[in-house]
């Protein structure tokens, strides 16, 4: 059997086995690549007064326990903290995927929003379903992916260098 028609079989069957793992890295990914400017996937990021932080971490923690939404009690409740002098502010991202912005000169939020881009990530990488999910499906798709792209140029490419071939022979 020719080279071309085993890869076209090939391409049959793989297909199917890849096609929901594609649809779903797709779409998060287009979703990634739009998260700054879609307000829905991460919150904007607001302008404090100056950009040298006068900011303790405890006070920090301290705002962030005055936002229910975060259900912050302590520092396990909290997943990081982004200093972003340049801006003036610090992000604190608690553990349910809420953003608090506070000024690090007055200490006062400045915005409080729901953070999906992290739950899109975990998407887009196969860790949000399962470590079985991720390495069982998701990395043998992206392994299949690139050989398909490979054999798909080659058999895109073939028929071009045939016709050339011909015509330097007639």
């Amino acid at each position: 059997m020719k080279l071309n028609k085993q890869l076209r079989k090939i391409h049959y069957w793989i297909s199917p086995f890849i096609f929901i793992p594609i649809l779903i890295i797709f779409s998060t990914g287009i979703l990634l690549q739009l998260k700054k400017q879609s307000d829905w996937v991460q919150p904007p990021i607001q302008q404090g007064v100056s950009n040298v932080p006068s900011i303790e971490f405890q006070e920090m923690l301290e705002a962030a326990k005055s936002v229910p939404e975060a259900g912050i009690n302590s520092w396990e409740d909290i997943d990081r903290i982004d200093v972003r002098p340049e801006k003036g502010i610090s992000k604190i991202r608690s553990n349910n995927q809420w953003e608090i912005q506070i000024d690090n000169q007055t200490k006062e939020i400045l915005s409080v929003e729901y953070r999906r881009s992290d739950i899109i990530e975990s998407i887009h990488d196969g860790s949000f379903f399962t470590d079985y999910v991720k390495f069982g499906w998701f990395l043998p798709t992206a392994i299949l992916l690139i050989f398909m792209s490979i054999s798909g140029i080659y058999m895109f490419l073939l028929p071009l260098f045939m016709k050339r071939k011909k015509a330097k022979l007639k």
